[in-house]
């Protein structure tokens, strides 16, 4: 299968994988944001699924962000929650994903009067729902608004810390352009003494200098995006040395203007230097894909072999929250599905 030009969708799928960057806001389809509109009495600023799903001509990061938190309003109650997460779990189910570790954006919410106990309520009754009738385990991240002030960050941090029990990490997300991880260094090092992770979303339009930032102060287990390394090879040297993990979001960097199509991605290019490449879906909903269809792009588009593509699947094991024994679970399975293949 090494030496196929396309590798089959069925294979793609069979592959073991776990979904490290995806926003559970960013998987409210068009449909759903009408369903639940009409249900919590919103009004929206489209009059159909269709002209919304035609809106999502995006130029820049901004421009979807714009989109997205007016979608994000018809989330009240803790029924929206559950539906918008076990909607997404039946996806990334059918699309061989075993382990997803989910962002959620807290401020999206309470800054709408929406209480921390609905969306936790909401979102684990799904999770559990999901690691039952599919086997999918997950970890939830709730991350901060980067746009918003620090000061706002370390207040959501609190309100968080009675939930301590349901995530695992604090990540940091939103408008990347003019507000560099440094401005949450103390939310961050609050978060670590409290016991928990840290991931941040760097090096997407931000410049390296961001990468380094959210590398040495806010000191975080994983790189969300980060393909602006590239230009800075003392960086990707660092990178690759450490097997910092990338979560590597293609069809979005696509749909953003990131790069200008799929055969100009990075991905394969920084794998070959070594870099601890993942891939993932970000907001799929918005950007034209789930998991398997990342995947399928970057294997046709950059012509990965099936040893590149079963390494990316090794990769969101190995980077992912689970425990060494899971991990080792895992990796098994994927070198199993790997030898059949090639059989």
């Amino acid at each position: 299968m090494n030496n196929l030009k396309t590798i089959a969708k069925d294979a793609l799928r069979a592959q073991p994988k776990a979904e490290l960057h995806v926003h559970i806001e960013g998987t409210l389809e068009p449909e759903m944001v009408f369903e639940l509109a009409e249900k919590n009495g919103i009004v929206l600023d489209y009059p159909d699924a269709g002209t919304l799903r035609q809106a999502y001509n995006f130029q820049d990061l901004q421009s979807f962000l714009n989109i997205y938190y007016q979608g994000v309003k018809v989330l009240i109650e803790a029924d929206d929650f559950f539906e918008l997460t076990y909607n997404y779990l039946r996806h990334a189910h059918e699309d061989g994903v075993v382990h997803t570790e989910i962002f959620f954006d807290p401020q999206s919410h309470t800054d709408r009067g929406i209480s921390l106990a609905a969306v936790f309520e909401g979102i684990n009754r799904a999770l559990a729902k999901g690691q039952k009738e599919f086997g999918i385990t997950s970890r939830l991240i709730p991350c901060f608004l980067r746009h918003l002030s620090a000061e706002a960050a370390m207040e959501t941090l609190h309100a968080l810390l009675p939930y301590r029990d349901f995530f695992c990490a604090v990540g940091l997300d939103s408008s990347e352009k003019g507000n560099p991880p440094s401005k949450f260094s103390e939310v961050f090092d609050k978060a670590r003494a409290e016991g928990l992770l840290t991931v941040a979303h760097a090096g997407e339009e931000g410049p390296a200098s961001y990468i380094w930032e959210a590398l040495d102060l806010l000191h975080v287990a994983r790189i969300d995006h980060g393909v602006g390394c590239e230009s800075d090879d003392e960086l990707c040297r660092r990178l690759a040395a450490e097997q910092m993990p990338l979560t590597v979001c293609p069809l979005s960097n696509i749909k953003l203007a990131v790069f200008d199509d799929i055969k100009g991605h990075n991905l394969k290019r920084l794998l070959d230097r070594g870099l601890c490449m993942t891939v993932s879906s970000d907001d799929p909903a918005y950007f034209g894909g789930y998991l398997l269809d990342n995947f399928i792009a970057v294997q046709t588009g950059l012509d990965l072999t099936w040893d590149e593509v079963t390494e990316l699947a090794r990769n969101s094991i190995r980077a992912s929250f689970l425990s060494e024994s899971e991990k080792l679970e895992w990796l098994d399975k994927i070198e199993t599905v790997h030898d059949e293949a090639t059989a």
